[in-house]
């Protein structure tokens, strides 16, 4: 399938808007993720990995905020189990089909069923692996706890969830370096000034980033036994929680 280049806002006429998930982020969100999340592909890889380590038969194991599908695609690769099914959901309509065009391509046994809803509605059960991608971040503060305790509800003793958030940090100045640092990146990958200020105006209603110990205390207090910070670069981090 076509790679399409990120241009969105490369525009200087480009009218800010909120970002969304439509078909135009579709066709090019695989070149943005790549190119805007530093530990993208170090991320899906531990992904499949983690899966492979913790992964049980007779079981599901969930992609929530799945876009594309690449955390699903990695989940299936690495279950060597029988009786399990891998669920994507998104909901985002325009993600949905493309990324059902993505799965069709790849041909490994386990299934992988694909629903268009909120997660904030949607129901885990017997669940093994659950991986929450960049996701919580776009979902209301006040909705982020009844999610994390829905998947902690949901999941089977001595499962994972693996979430992957931008960050913000306590420390202002540690806070501006970073997020400088992190411009510095998507600069080198060829972003100009004008597109990094305008996306930067686009997610300032729609991402709303939380502190690393709030999302810690967060699984904590759900019931997680343990909430790891396992990958971190500049202002992304990556935690895996066990039950």
């Amino acid at each position: 399938m076509k790679k399409n280049k990120d241009k969105i806002f490369s525009d200087p006429l480009y009218s800010i808007v909120d970002f969304d998930f439509d078909d135009k982020v579709a066709n090019v969100f695989e070149d943005m993720l790549k190119r805007s999340i530093p530990g993208y592909s170090a991320i899906i890889s531990a992904v499949g990995m983690l899966t492979k380590l913790y992964a049980k038969p007779n079981s599901n194991y969930y992609d929530l905020g799945s876009s594309l599908g690449a955390s699903a695609l990695a989940m299936r690769r690495n279950i060597k189990f029988p009786n399990c099914k891998v669920i994507a959901v998104d909901n985002s309509d325009a993600m949905v089909k493309r990324s059902r065009d993505i799965i069709e391509m790849d041909n490994s046994p386990t299934p992988i069923d694909i629903f268009c809803h909120d997660i904030r509605n949607f129901k885990i059960e017997n669940a093994t692996v659950v991986v929450l991608n960049y996701t919580l971040q776009f979902i209301s503060p006040k909705n982020r706890e009844k999610i994390i305790q829905n998947i902690f509800n949901g999941m089977n003793d001595g499962g994972i969830l693996i979430l992957s958030e931008k960050i913000i940090f306590e420390d202002i100045a540690l806070n501006e370096r970073q997020i400088e640092r992190y411009h510095n990146y998507k600069r080198l990958n060829g972003y100009s000034d004008i597109e990094i200020s305008k996306k930067k105006d686009a997610l300032e209603n729609v991402l709303v980033p939380d502190f690393v110990e709030t999302h810690k205390l967060r699984l904590l207090n759900a019931g997680f036994k343990t909430a790891d910070v396992w990958h971190q670069a500049f202002n992304f981090t990556s935690i895996v929680a066990e039950k």
